[in-house]
């Protein structure tokens, strides 16, 4: 079989077996290639002719776009010979800076298609941001929504500029292409030379919740191939209308909203919001159709703030990804739809390692098991198999969908696979049948009194109290203990940030928690996050540190310690 036929056989047969467990697993073989070029043998290959939806968009305002595959499939054509005429080669650094208009999908598609890098980035980041990608990711041009175009007014260099977008400051300037001229290119493309399957593809900055954004990259081998395991995961099929909460240049958004709907056949679902209504929300699903949520956390938090009974919804497939998703909104939204959000575990580095797949035994709080093409287990700080360690990957056995390295650290991407094994940084147990249940970040899991604490074990308690609406857990310095569990506590709106409340959640605390566990100190704020909407602990634990001592007249308003309460 060629590249594009064996592909589509490892995709026919998880999606075959997609509700059978041992048989994906125990014969899943990942494909492995010496030349291959996801967009042109794969998706140009199933979009001839193909007049199912590939993207569907739908605005706040009413106004919808429905792209047909075979349609995709000829803009972007269209798209690789504009950026071509551009003179972008293979191999070129591409920041595309974009957000869910129909343009990204063209664009990423062409992108690969010429052999490009593509560098995906959010519309958040600052201009000083931007002076760190486009000098640590090697970028020689830049594609942008026509909004952003003043933040690169201080972003030096020689690249080439394409804005995407309607006329406004500065669009018209000759220092920027417009995109819309690519309507006139040919819809026709034919690649120069082969791609490799080892050639770099897609170059992504993560998050950062611990430590400077680190350059993941990608190959036209591991993503593409790895989010079959992702689709598998989703229980995507042809035919379904997949919406995956996310936005644009983060690797989620590639994993749910490119790759994997796309990998089954399936239409990726797009609902623009100035601001996130979870009423508007399931208003859409219902009116589109929607058959496949992924949210993360934090969507799903403010979901059952709904009566979601009330709201008869398509929805066959639910997961959560992002960050673990505490079992007490996993419970809530299984009684209200008879659904039960199925949560998985994964990396910008990676694909999904580990998951609940469709039809499975769910345990609660658990993650699942292992993917069909990962190999996994649990390494203690000697790096020895043990039932509670860091997860990690078996290089050995195969690893479909992980990166090559991180780009410009060779030392990091050596300590990372170091002994055979991919070393994920994260914390999990695994009980008698196989299924891992996630502890934290390695750099997240404190001890106080030498007993180890698991943050995200005390926050999915915390949240399951009425009146929050998100927690977070670091280690507050204490003299007798070392440290204490400190919960950093953001209410649900209307509750009132006082003593009152302290003492409800302190008593919750002592209800439903080991006297070693439970919460010794309340601060109501709003959580840190990242760029991305993950929690950034690292940042209260430093404020914790730089607090370490005072007094209790220094504390602030909204800061109490159980102990005064006694």
């Amino acid at each position: 079989m060629n590249s594009t036929q064996t592909f589509i056989a490892a995709r026919d047969f998880l999606q075959q077996h997609r509700t059978n467990y041992d048989t994906a697993y125990r014969d899943y073989c990942s494909p492995k290639f010496e030349q291959f070029n996801w967009a042109i043998d794969y998706f140009d290959t199933q979009a001839q002719g193909n007049t199912t939806p590939a993207l569907w968009v739908v605005d706040e305002d009413g106004t919808e776009q429905k792209i047909s595959y075979a349609d995709m499939s000829m803009r972007s054509n269209q798209a690789a010979n504009y950026l071509r005429t551009l003179g972008i080669k293979r191999g070129e650094r591409i920041l595309l800076m974009l957000p869910n208009r129909v343009e990204l999908w063209e664009l990423m598609l062409a992108g690969i298609k010429i052999g490009a890098v593509i560098v995906p980035t959010t519309m958040l980041v600052s201009s000083d941001d931007l002076n760190d990608r486009m000098e640590r990711g090697g970028i020689r041009h830049v594609i942008v929504q026509s909004s952003e175009i003043s933040k690169f007014d201080t972003v030096s260099g020689n690249y080439t500029r394409i804005v995407v977008g309607s006329s406004e400051g500065g669009m018209h300037s000759t220092a920027w292409n417009n995109y819309a001229d690519s309507q006139y290119a040919c819809p026709v493309y034919t690649p120069d030379t082969p791609t490799l399957a080892s050639d770099p593809m897609l170059l992504y900055f993560t998050s950062g919740t611990t430590s400077h954004p680190k350059l993941v990259l990608h190959s036209h081998q591991s993503y593409p191939v790895g989010h079959l395991t992702t689709m598998y995961w989703i229980g995507l099929q042809a035919g379904d209308l997949h919406w995956n909460i996310s936005s644009p240049g983060w690797a989620k958004h590639a994993w749910s909203c490119f790759f994997a709907p796309w990998n089954a056949g399936a239409t990726v679902f797009i609902y623009n919001y100035q601001r996130f209504s979870p009423k508007d929300a399931l208003n859409i699903i219902i009116r589109c159709g929607v058959t496949s949520l992924c949210a993360p956390p934090t969507v799903w938090r403010m979901m059952i703030q709904e009566d979601l009974s009330s709201y008869k919804v398509p929805l066959r497939e639910l997961v959560g990804a992002g960050e673990p998703l505490n079992p007490e909104v996993i419970e809530q939204v299984e009684r209200a739809w008879g659904i039960r959000i199925r949560d998985g575990f994964g990396q910008t580095e990676t694909s999904a390692q580990i998951g609940n797949s469709p039809g499975q035994l769910l345990k609660p709080g658990s993650m699942g098991r292992p993917l069909p093409g990962y190999h996994i287990t649990l390494l203690d700080q000697d790096d020895v198999p043990a039932q509670e360690g860091e997860i990690a990957i078996i290089l050995a056995s195969g690893a479909p969908g992980l990166m090559l390295g991180y780009e410009g650290d060779d030392n990091k991407t050596d300590e990372v696979k170091r002994n055979g094994h991919y070393h994920t940084g994260d914390t999990a147990l695994r009980d008698t049948e196989g299924y891992y249940y996630y502890v934290g970040r390695n750099d997240d899991v404190f001890k106080s009194s030498d007993y180890r604490i698991s943050p995200f074990e005390l926050e999915s308690v915390m949240i399951e109290h009425d009146a929050v609406q998100e927690a977070a857990v670091v280690p507050s310095p204490d003299a007798m203990r070392l440290s204490v569990p400190k919960a950093f506590i953001t209410l649900r709106a209307g509750q009132l940030p006082n003593l009152e409340m302290a003492k409800s959640l302190f008593a919750f605390s002592r209800s439903r928690l080991a006297a070693y566990k439970r919460i010794r100190r309340i601060e109501f704020a709003e959580l840190p996050k990242t760029l991305s909407g993950k929690i950034r602990r690292v940042e209260l634990r430093r404020q914790e540190i730089l607090r370490d001592g005072q007094s209790k007249a220094e504390r602030g308003i909204n800061e109490f310690w159980e102990e005064d309460m006694v």
